[in-house]
């Protein structure tokens, strides 16, 4: 156990013993749980046959204070987030409800899909009104946001991974197809954006409902950000005709929320394309940021299923043919010859 762990394990059994949540003195044992692409840090603290779970977020790391914001306010409204207990963000330490083990990525099958992504899409609704967080004003996912997070790929994914130098007309071909990605996110309806919802934070809860983690990086952004985030899924992919039936769910209840209204499917169905081809261009760049900068290979497998999302999109509109055929004449014998052997044994698999 490191000097920060050992300080979180006390910090955590004072706080349960001044909720009367256990009456010795003796230190609680933290089990880790997980980690994530931040700095953060997860344990699990179990007493009485009730169990808790630990936030361990260096301040000087991470900003803690949007999390415990969000997370009251969305647990105020009924979210399925969960209960913050007790929050010191000077040592940056969080005593939390615990929603279990059980992530959607780990359920979700053919069989189970279906009704896994109705509980999600139905969350996701519940969640777009919440703009208004106590304490807090959510960021807008405005045009330097958005064009700041598509940098990361050239920077790190075709530069830094691939090896590759792009000429003066290339970086031209960039920015057109960037500014065009980003007209089209903001001439949509404005909401709430968990950012990151998708299989690998949202819980399978004992009761069989759905929780929210890892929300603290909330925005007011495009109404179909976080539909394409659960949808295109970094992790895990679907047939065409299942995207198409989820849509025209979500469109439903969207329409019945009044978050989107006199809109048809071909509108948004553009949107959440192009939506799609700015979310995973960047996180190709985020992927090789994790790898290269921060160590963590694991990400590195991800690359090929978020690429071909984007080659997919680039495919169906004209608007993006020179930039698709770019991708082809250049990345994808790139990735094809890449050293690290993530990308191409999966490619090949």
């Amino acid at each position: 156990m490191d000097q920060r762990q050992q300080q979180l394990a006390s910090w955590v059994t004072a706080q349960l013993k001044e909720k009367a949540l256990v009456q010795s003195d003796a230190i609680l044992p933290l089990t880790p749980v997980s980690g994530d692409a931040s700095f953060r840090r997860y344990f699990r603290a179990t007493t009485n046959g009730r169990s808790f779970i630990t936030m361990d977020a260096p301040p000087e790391k991470e900003n803690s204070a949007p999390f415990v914001a969000i997370a009251n306010s969305w647990f105020a409204a009924g979210v399925p987030v969960p209960e913050i207990y007790a929050a010191d963000l000077g040592q940056g330490f969080m005593l939390l409800s615990d929603m279990g083990d059980v992530l959607y990525l780990d359920r979700l099958t053919a069989q189970s899909a279906d009704a896994l992504y109705q509980q999600a899409l139905q969350t996701l609704v519940h969640i777009q009104p919440c703009c208004h967080i106590k304490g807090y004003e959510l960021p807008h996912y405005n045009e330097a946001r958005l064009t700041t997070e598509m940098e990361l790929c050239p920077e790190w994914f075709f530069s830094k991974l691939l090896g590759l130098r792009l000429e003066r007309e290339e970086r031209k071909l960039l920015t057109g197809v960037f500014d065009a990605l980003v007209s089209s996110a903001l001439e949509q309806p404005q909401v709430c954006v968990h950012r990151d919802y998708h299989s690998r934070n949202l819980m399978l809860l004992q009761d069989g409902g759905v929780g929210v983690l890892d929300f603290q990086d909330a925005v007011l952004g495009p109404v179909s950000y976080d539909l394409v985030s659960l949808i295109r899924d970094c992790y895990i992919s679907w047939p065409a005709p299942q995207e198409e039936k989820w849509i025209k769910q979500y469109m439903a209840l969207a329409k019945s929320a009044k978050l989107i209204e006199s809109v048809e499917y071909a509108q948004f169905k553009g949107w959440f394309d192009w939506m799609g081809l700015q979310r995973h261009i960047k996180c190709v760049g985020i992927f090789s940021r994790l790898y290269l900068r921060d160590g963590k290979a694991g990400y590195l497998k991800d690359i090929p299923r978020t690429f071909d999302y984007l080659k997919v999109v680039c495919a169906a509109y004209p608007q993006f043919a020179e930039f698709n055929q770019w991708l082809d004449d250049k990345i994808v014998p790139a990735m094809a010859s890449c050293t690290d052997l993530a990308i191409r044994q999966d490619r090949q698999a």
